[in-house]
């Protein structure tokens, strides 16, 4: 069942997402040729504590792999797609891209966001893949209007992803987020004709995350049973925003 949130509560989910915001901001501000993912971390760790949040990673169990994740971040450079994780040993390098993804929960309402950023200067096809990819967002999250459908947001993303030569990840996908990380619906960033097409409503709130790798789709989990990477060695860029519907169109909740 998809629920749909009192304005109270979605001013909740406002703070949450929020001070997610904030964190990635810092976080951006720090990565730099030397920096170690683990850095980021410990970085982060602090300000979750210091707003009096508790991660909504650290602790999140998955059955696909069989274990809980142990840091607050995800932490994914170059071809690693998503659920990256922090190491001292992996230092940051000029040309490299990280994306950093985060999630608190804050009286109880969670926030969840993600950005990819580059190191130093990148080669033009970098910058590209992540112009694009973040652009897919702004164009879906355009298209979280009551009376569309869940299909509008997803086909927008694979609309302009595929049309600039890129691919879209499809073992991954958004979600509903609210009282708990991951609620109904799931949103693929491709028209899955298998799935749900539900119309949007008032009320609903959507975390929408484009992952895009500059070659093929296809991934595969590392020994780790966390790290997804592309299977081809290619770059892979993520970016992601917390978006509810209202009557007046749609409202990011993770930015101001």
């Amino acid at each position: 069942m998809i629920v749909r949130r009192s304005t109270v509560e979605l001013e909740k989910l406002r703070r949450s997402g929020l001070l997610v915001y904030r964190i990635l901001q810092d976080l951006k501000n720090m990565v730099a040729e030397g920096v170690t993912t683990q850095d980021l971390e410990v970085a982060a760790e602090k300000m979750i504590a210091s707003a009096g949040a508790k991660p909504a990673f650290k602790g999140y169990y998955s059955p696909a792999a069989g274990t809980k994740y142990p840091f607050v971040l995800c932490t994914s450079v170059n071809e690693e797609v998503v659920h990256g994780m922090p190491s001292g040993r992996r230092k940051l390098n000029k040309g490299d891209i990280v994306s950093i993804d985060t999630g608190v929960q804050l009286d109880g309402y969670y926030g969840d966001s993600a950005v990819t950023v580059a190191v130093g200067e990148v080669n033009d096809s970098v910058k590209r893949l992540l112009k694009v990819t973040e652009e897919s967002l702004e164009l879906a999250i355009d298209r979280v209007r009551a009376g569309n459908r869940l299909f509008d947001i997803c086909g927008t993303v694979e609309k302009h992803v595929v049309s600039n030569g890129f691919s879209v990840v499809r073992e991954f996908v958004g979600h509903g987020i609210g009282t708990s990380l991951h609620e109904e619906p799931q949103v693929p960033n491709y028209v899955d004709r298998r799935g749900e097409n539900p119309r949007l409503k008032p009320g609903m709130v959507l975390a929408i995350e484009p992952m895009v790798n500059a070659g093929k789709p296809d991934t595969k989990v590392l020994a780790d049973k966390w790290t997804a990477v592309a299977k081809d060695g290619s770059y892979s860029a993520h970016f992601e925003h917390m978006v509810a519907v209202t009557d007046n169109g749609p409202w990011v909740l993770s930015r101001p």
